[in-house]
């Protein structure tokens, strides 16, 4: 009886401890204290190897945990294996449930009594979270999601060396350092309860690209039609190394799109290949400012971006800066997969906020323009390739010519058009596309002034079942990376006694854009102007004028005319020897004229006696010259 009456508690004792602390995945905030200092340390394969040190502490005397269950979604582990303080190694059982993957750690002994401390470590690895992905290293962390039930949460992400140049790290790290290992970034719980941690490494990310377009003219006369390349933007470089056949001229209009111009003869139709690399960028780099006209534009109302709809005005007034927008957007609208197909029908702002359960890309970015815009914020649509490993979204740019969209708003103090991807942020569960955008959207033309035009790449197509014209691939920088101007100059009126002008032509045969372009000009030996080409895209060529005054035996004309672009220079020899030969010609025609006029006045008195001396028939009254005729001897 004695013996039972001592064993009977500790027996009460077990059972309750078991029914309270039965082996579960999330424990009640109120009986444990979670503390978990977690490191990614990234190796140079990319593959991870995770540490999650967690401090267990019991709020209560009577309660302690037997088991600990760490949740992981979405996410493969593998080489699991946990310890305790002292290197001893615990039990591990790994289950797996849809896309979630519980590991639960074993207990082998009791740790009982408030504010008792049990010390352990979950070690796994996974080969996901960084994927080199052309030129870049890429890291990938989920946020905690459910795993909320943490009294401090602190992570380390180690990255090596040898993955390059910080490109980006979202969000901001609570702390940085760089040490000969690599960096080292921390970031607290509050950082990561919305977002993950993204980060690239590398200077840049290089797509190449080859694009066909295909045009026809129906007309019985040559028209003049026009098609977008992609351009340069603040973030991207793009080298063309081909375009076949060539264009007339590439120009570059009020939006920054590089335009190709082509004639076409009566009812010809060509197809056009335009092949090259694009260079993206994590920050933005140096890059002509648009104008306040350009601005202006970007703010007004279009098909697509209803400013003026009170739904859109109220909306404005409420969200008032880009970021507010961005997290609006991104909240607001779902994603229909459903809709993604060619030619699929553009709802627009409006109609976007009536059916956010339909939305695709073009309505995350019309929404946000649009709110943007009734904001006093200048924000316009860019156009053009994404790359993702999103097997929903992946075949759109493989196997059919849809494209992605995403906007920019122009920030006033850094004076650069800002992309952000709002439709990425809600689908990808809260990684911020907004503070950082990733090295994977590659722009193809830029609507500002309209919500429309021009077509991107994939667009320009002819008859009913068109082939695929849009081939994106990771790529590398192309060898011949430099652009060098080329400058003709050739006279195109040149007329006596007239002013002279010559012609003068400056072109770009590629790779790149050129930009802030002097055209020097020399009279002789001497500077005479200096000309301005803002930017001269790839292909494209800028015709300047000169015109020489004419002036009296050449006093003010030179004997050559050179410009100079860069390294390359032309010269040409002017009419100036020929001006003064004509104004030799006719300073002499002058002088004979005026002879002739002092010699006639000098004459003419000879002249008229000369001819008073002839009668009326036409003879001479003088006798000597008729020796026949009679005498007068009158008077003798």
């Amino acid at each position: 009886m004695r013996f039972w009456k001592k064993v009977l508690p500790i027996f009460v004792f077990l059972l309750i401890s078991v029914l309270y602390f039965l082996p579960s995945a999330v424990f009640a905030e109120n009986e444990f204290s979670v503390d978990s200092d977690v490191t990614y340390d990234i190796q140079e394969t990319g593959r991870t190897v995770i540490s999650h040190e967690v401090t267990l502490e019991n709020n209560f005397s009577n309660l302690y945990a037997t088991t600990y269950t760490l949740s992981l979604e979405n996410i493969d582990a593998s080489n699991v294996k946990a310890f305790g303080d002292n290197g001893t190694s615990f039990p591990v059982e790994l289950s797996k449930e849809g896309g979630r993957t519980d590991i639960k750690v074993v207990f082998p002994d009791a740790s009982v009594g408030k504010g008792i401390q049990r010390h352990f470590k979950i070690v796994y690895e996974n080969a996901a979270f960084a994927v080199r992905t052309g030129e870049v290293w890429e890291v990938s962390i989920p946020r905690l999601g459910g795993q909320t039930n943490f009294r401090n949460y602190r992570l380390t992400l180690k990255i090596p060396k040898g993955f390059g140049l910080e490109a980006y790290v979202s969000p901001k790290p609570e702390s940085r350092e760089l040490n000969d290992n690599g960096y080292l970034y921390t970031f607290g719980k509050d950082s990561l309860m919305q977002t993950g941690i993204t980060a690239g490494f590398g200077q840049f990310q290089v797509f190449s690209f080859n694009l066909s377009y295909h045009l026809e003219n129906p007309l019985p006369k040559t028209t003049s039609t026009e098609i977008a390349i992609p351009p340069d933007t603040a973030f991207q470089k793009v080298y063309i190394q081909k375009i076949e056949p060539k264009p007339t001229n590439v120009s570059l209009d009020s939006d920054g799109n590089w335009i190709a111009t082509y004639d076409l003869s009566p009812r010809e139709r060509v197809d056009i290949l335009v092949s090259g690399s694009v260079q993206l960028f994590a920050s933005f780099r140096s890059f002509p400012k648009p104008t306040g006209q350009t601005l202006n534009d970007n703010l007004k109302e279009d098909e697509y971006w209803q400013v003026n709809d009170p739904k859109i005005q109220k909306l404005a007034k409420e969200l008032k800066t880009p970021k507010a927008i961005y997290d609006y957007v991104s909240q607001t609208l779902k994603y229909d997969f459903g809709r993604v197909q060619p030619n699929v029908q553009r709802l627009g702002a409006v109609s976007a906020l009536e059916n956010p359960n339909q939305a695709i890309c073009m309505e995350f970015t019309d929404l946000f323009i649009a709110i943007a815009r009734a904001a006093g914020i200048p924000a316009r649509e860019i156009n053009g390739f994404a790359y993702t490993e999103n097997p929903e979204l992946q075949p759109l740019s493989l196997v059919a010519d849809v494209l992605h969209a995403w906007p920019e708003y122009y920030d006033v103090d850094k004076g650069v058009w800002i992309p952000v991807d709002p439709t990425w942020g809600s689908t990808t569960g809260g990684v911020d596309f907004f503070n950082k955008l990733d090295l994977r959207h590659f722009a193809f033309v830029i609507h500002g002034k309209s919500s429309k035009e021009p077509y991107p790449p994939g667009s320009y197509k002819l008859g009913p079942n068109p082939q695929k014209d849009v081939f994106v691939s990771f790529g590398q920088l192309p060898e011949g990376r430099v652009s060098s101007p080329t400058v003709s100059i050739k006279p195109f009126r040149i007329l006596p006694f007239f002013s002279s002008i010559y012609s003068v032509k400056v072109s770009n045969p590629g790779p790149a854009a050129l930009y802030s372009v002097y055209p020097t000009i020399y009279y002789d030996s001497r500077e005479k102007t200096k000309d301005f080409i803002d930017v001269l895209p790839p292909f494209s060529s800028n015709q300047i004028q000169i015109t020489l005054p004419y002036s009296f035996l050449g006093k003010d004309m030179p004997s050559v005319i050179k410009v100079a672009v860069g390294g390359t220079q032309a010269e040409v020899l002017t009419n100036k020897k020929q001006i003064v030969v004509n104004s030799l010609i006719v300073v002499l025609i002058i002088l004979i004229i005026i002879m002739a006029f002092i010699f006639i006045k000098v004459k003419k008195i000879k002249i008229l006696a000369f001819f008073a001396k002839i009668g009326p028939s036409g003879k001479k009254n003088d006798a000597k010259l008729n020796p026949e005729a009679p005498q007068d001897k009158t008077g003798v």
